[in-house]
């Protein structure tokens, strides 16, 4: 998958390095040459020094070939303007923007092209990687001091749960599904629910059930 990063500070960098680790090919966009200069040698992805605010900046670096753009910097302004960019003028299919003051966090909607608002640079990873892992079950977070984690998948053709109510699942006590996403709707499940193909589904799970979630939702020789 391919990922452009706006802002090479700490936060982009860092996302950035995770994003290389898992295998994705990213680049950084960086106003400030001598940002530029001083980590590149530190941090082994690609580099662009370009506004990533200016729409010819964005184009030049290419930015209609890639799969998530991910405005990483600190300032929302700034990123609130690159992810309307990136959706309106390149059609950029997900969007991840984050946010530095939480007073701001109303402003970060579909209306300014913005997928998915991000305040916790732990999350960025996981959000990229589940814009494309159908079949796969994705860590999204982890409970400080609980050993619960919460979990999405979005439903493959193939799935085992397709067609099924969620109370025909099957899920173990220690695990809920408290979110579902279909057609970019947000349903609030019932036990009567079912599911279909292209649902995605947010699971709240002990990490001891995983293994049973995965069959459930995945199938036994779905990724991980």
């Amino acid at each position: 998958m391919k990922v452009a990063v706006a802002g090479g500070g700490s936060v982009g960098m860092a996302v950035a390095s995770d994003l290389k680790q898992h295998g994705h090919d990213v680049f950084i966009l960086e106003v400030d040459p001598e940002q530029v200069a001083r980590f590149q040698p530190h941090v082994n992805v690609r580099w662009i020094v370009a506004d990533a605010c200016e729409a010819s900046s964005l184009h030049a670096a290419g930015l209609a070939e890639v799969d998530v753009v991910v405005a990483a910097t600190g300032d929302d302004e700034d990123n609130l303007v690159i992810s309307l960019l990136s959706k309106q003028e390149f059609a950029v299919p997900r969007v991840i923007a984050r946010v530095n003051n939480a007073s701001n966090q109303w402003l970060f909607t579909e209306s300014w092209g913005v997928d998915v608002p991000v305040s916790t640079p732990e999350l960025y990873t996981s959000l990229v990687e589940a814009a494309v892992s159908v079949g796969s079950l994705v860590h999204l977070m982890s409970f400080e001091g609980l050993a619960a984690h919460l979990l999405e998948v979005t439903l493959a053709d193939e799935s085992p749960a397709c067609g099924k109510q969620i109370v025909d699942l099957g899920l173990p006590r220690e695990a809920v599904i408290v979110a579902l996403v279909r057609r970019d709707h947000m349903i609030v499940p019932e036990p009567e629910t079912q599911l279909c193909p292209g649902d995605e589904v947010v699971v709240l799970a002990m990490a001891e059930t995983e293994g049973q979630i995965q069959a459930i939702l995945v199938g036994e020789s779905g990724g991980g």
